[in-house]
């Protein structure tokens, strides 16, 4: 099969076509052809760390987590699931899971579901990963109907997605951004859009929050803002983070009785613990996508085999309109 490997790590290491043994299916996997593969920000990372992050695969290495595609092959011990399914899922591209950026890949059936029948490929190639991560953070976090929902960063891979689980949830939603374009975004998700360049964190919990704070902050920008949810969240609230590797003083947290989730939704597939999670949340997303509550963003730029470099690239410098995906077929 063909696949895109990196023989490098490095900020700008490139893919580099070559040819790799047809993956078998195992015991309990398929194998998948490869439709379309989503960028995401933890790839990028890979490529550019390397051996700095603990997840990284070896060289040469396939990376591509995300992806869509139809079942060729069934292992033994599958149940569920058929040959000429569509499905999708996160299932590679870190440790020694080979990765989506290629023809086939070899998928553990517990980390895939069937593929939203409303969705193209490429659209349900965008989800998986921001789509289980949005979920887990929003119902660790208990946000259900009629509560009042701060998510940072909105206009964001998985900020978009968690927008419109809140919704569907029954919450209120506030979401921040900045300029124009993301704060038309953010109304056209059906949010409340907060310009955090304009507007600091006691003017729009005075604004949207009565002055008491959020019961749930989704935070996908993390780091130093958490201290901005933490004082965006009310009184025994809850703070979501996807993004905590971060020195930060809990103080606030503690005189609010803050709850801190923090979501590092990649465990179950590195550790080999709760896999089965993932597969009846993307059954849950694709059933969410079929009756129109939710619908990925996908960048116009369409990109192929040969470009995936410049995919890499249009995500990286922050051009990117939605989720990069790349077509392989």
């Amino acid at each position: 099969m063909k696949a895109m490997v990196l023989n490098s790590f490095g900020p700008n290491a490139p893919f580099e076509l070559a040819e790799m043994p047809d993956p078998v299916a195992t015991y309990g996997h398929v194998v998948v052809k490869v439709a379309a593969t989503s960028v995401n920000t933890v790839d990028t990372m890979i490529r550019s760390l390397g051996g700095d992050l603990p997840l990284s695969p070896q060289l040469p290495a396939v990376l591509g987590m995300d992806f869509a595609g139809t079942v060729v092959a069934i292992g033994d011990g599958v149940t569920g699931f058929a040959i000429g399914d569509e499905v999708y899922g996160c299932a590679g591209g870190l440790m020694d899971l080979p990765g989506s950026l290629a023809e086939y890949i070899n998928a553990d059936a517990r980390l895939i579901a069937r593929k939203p029948k409303t969705l193209r490929m490429r659209e349900a190639a965008a989800l998986p990963l921001v789509g289980i991560t949005a979920y887990e953070g929003l119902t660790r976090a208990g946000v259900g109907e009629g509560q009042n929902v701060l998510v940072q960063g909105g206009a964001g891979g998985v900020g978009h997605i968690a927008i419109q689980i809140a919704r569907h949830l029954g919450a209120k939603v506030s979401a921040t951004g900045r300029g124009a374009d993301q704060m038309a975004l953010i109304e056209e998700l059906g949010a409340r859009p907060v310009d955090f360049t304009k507007q600091k964190v006691e003017d729009y919990v005075a604004e949207h929050a009565e002055g008491v704070g959020f019961d749930a902050v989704f935070d996908s920008v993390g780091g130093p803002n958490m201290t901005n949810s933490f004082e965006a969240a009310r009184l025994n609230g809850h703070v979501a983070s996807t993004v905590a590797m971060v020195e930060i003083d809990l103080t606030p947290a503690h005189f609010k009785g803050l709850s801190l989730h923090v979501v590092f939704m990649l465990i179950p597939m590195m550790h080999d613990v709760g896999r089965q999670t993932h597969g009846d949340v993307l059954r849950i997303l694709a059933v969410l996508a079929d009756s129109g509550a939710l619908k990925p963003i996908v960048d116009d730029h369409k990109f192929g085999w040969s470009d995936a470099d410049a995919a890499y690239a249009h995500l990286t410098n922050g051009s990117a309109v939605g989720k990069v995906v790349l077509e392989l077929r």
